[in-house]
C-alpha cells in the first residue's frame, strides 16, 4: 500500500494532472470552437493573446509542476518499488510526461510559435488559421486524454 509522503506525492500528481486535463478539455470542447467561429484576423489575434497569457505562473505552475511531480513519482517508484501499483504509477507518469507535457513541446508550441509570427490580418494568417485550429485542436485532444488518463491511472494505483 502506498502511504506517507509517497501517498501525498501521488495525490498531488492526481490533482495536478487532473487540473491540466480540465484546462485542455475546456479548450477542446468550447474555446477553440469559439475562436474558430471568429473571422481569421480576430481568431489569430485572440489565440496569440491566449498563448501569451498561458505562460504565466498560475497555469505554468500547475502544468510544469505536474511534470515535475510525474518525474518524482517515477523516480520514487523505482527507488521504493512498491509491491502494488508500481506499473500504474510508471504508466501514469509516462502518460503525463510524454502524452501531455512532451506533446505540448513538440506539437502545440511549434504551431503557437508559427501563429505568433503571422500578422493577424495578413493573407498568410488567414490561410494558416483553419489549419492551425484543426491541427492544434487534434493534438490538444490527445493532451486532454493523456492528462486525464494519467490522473485516473494514479488514482487506480492508490486503490
Amino acid at each position: 500500500m502506498i502511504d506517507g509522503p509517497f501517498f501525498v506525492l501521488v495525490v498531488a500528481g492526481v490533482l495536478g494532472t487532473g487540473l491540466v486535463a480540465g484546462v485542455f478539455c475546456g479548450f477542446s470542447t468550447f474555446v477553440m470552437r469559439g475562436l474558430a467561429a471568429l473571422p481569421p484576423a480576430q481568431g489569430v489575434a485572440a489565440m496569440n493573446a491566449v498563448n501569451v497569457a498561458a505562460v504565466r505562473p498560475a497555469f505554468m505552475t500547475v502544468f510544469a509542476g505536474s511534470a515535475v511531480l510525474s518525474a518524482l513519482v517515477s523516480v520514487v517508484t523505482f527507488v521504493v518499488w512498491p509491491g502494488e501499483g508500481k506499473v500504474l504509477l510508471l504508466l501514469g507518469s509516462a502518460l503525463y510526461l510524454f502524452g501531455s507535457f512532451g506533446l505540448t513541446i513538440v506539437a502545440n508550441v511549434p504551431r503557437n510559435d508559427r501563429l505568433a509570427g503571422l500578422t493577424p490580418g495578413s493573407p498568410e494568417a488567414a490561410g494558416y488559421w483553419p489549419v492551425y485550429v484543426r491541427e492544434w485542436t487534434f493534438w490538444n485532444h490527445v493532451r486532454t486524454v493523456a492528462s486525464a488518463a494519467a490522473s485516473l491511472t494514479y488514482i487506480s494505483a492508490l486503490a
